[in-house]
């Protein structure tokens, strides 16, 4: 019986740890998941610490929460909005909560701002900055470079010109901002806090491909053939345009 009572205050304070989440000082935490609704009774990221909430989650509840200097709450780009809701938070200078958009790569387009609704129920802060721009387009491949041409012989044929080289190709438009939606206290001063709302920037446009060189001269005893013509270069593509902005709607209670 003693055996079972044990177990049940270790599974108990397991569980109570659970609820609070402590990051320290300058170190990158990433929150477990167990499914994409979760409760904290309080959280605590310290001066110039990071916490990363998944993808997965769309709704975090926390009872207390606590941002130091500097410190960071990263939520990763998902198509899914993510609701949080903070029954009391206290936020130091320099806090950021930042949900943007992945910038695009070779393989995968760009990703855009996540949307978030952030309620703070009671609200006591130096500085946040809510971040939603949308991440910066794919870049364009960069063309080919031109062949080189081929020498001539001394008796026959004649040398080759070098090719072309190919054109780049364009960036793509970069990813729209996200939309914030933020609900607090009527005494909150609002106009202190930043929202970054911007669209990614436009993809790096390719680079051109450069020309061929022509078939060099080749000289000869008796009889030698000239040198051929070098290729022209490509041109290079353009840079994509910027993404849209996203939007912010501040509800007072």
């Amino acid at each position: 019986m003693r055996s079972l009572a044990l177990l049940f205050c270790l599974c108990a304070s397991t569980s109570m740890a659970a609820t609070q989440v402590k990051v320290p000082s300058n170190t990158l935490m990433r929150l477990p998941v167990a499914s994409s609704s979760l409760q904290l009774e309080r959280l605590e990221v310290a001066d110039q610490a990071t916490l990363m909430i998944p993808a997965a989650v769309t709704e975090l509840r926390i009872g207390e929460l606590l941002m130091g200097r500097d410190a960071r709450i990263g939520v990763a780009p998902s198509d899914q909005p993510l609701k949080l809701v903070v029954e009391d938070a206290d936020i130091g200078a320099g806090a950021w909560i930042s949900a943007k958009g992945a910038a695009g790569t070779y393989t995968r387009p760009a990703t855009p701002g996540r949307e978030i609704n952030l309620k703070l129920h009671k609200l006591t802060f130096e500085s946040l900055t809510v971040d939603v721009r949308g991440g910066q387009g794919r870049p364009g491949y960069a063309g080919l470079d031109g062949a080189h041409g081929q020498p001539g012989g001394c008796t026959w044929g004649q040398a080759s010109a070098g090719y072309d080289g190919q054109d780049g190709t364009d960036g793509h438009e970069g990813a729209a901002g996200g939309k914030v939606t933020l609900e607090v206290p009527h005494y909150v001063e609002v106009e202190r806090m930043q929202v970054l709302l911007d669209g990614g920037a436009g993809g790096v446009a390719g680079s051109a491909g450069r020309p061929g060189r022509g078939g060099a001269a080749k000289g000869c005893l008796v009889y030698g053939v000239d040198g051929a013509a070098d290729g022209k270069p490509g041109q290079p593509g353009r840079e994509g345009a910027a993404g849209r902005s996203g939007a912010v709607q501040v509800f007072r209670f």
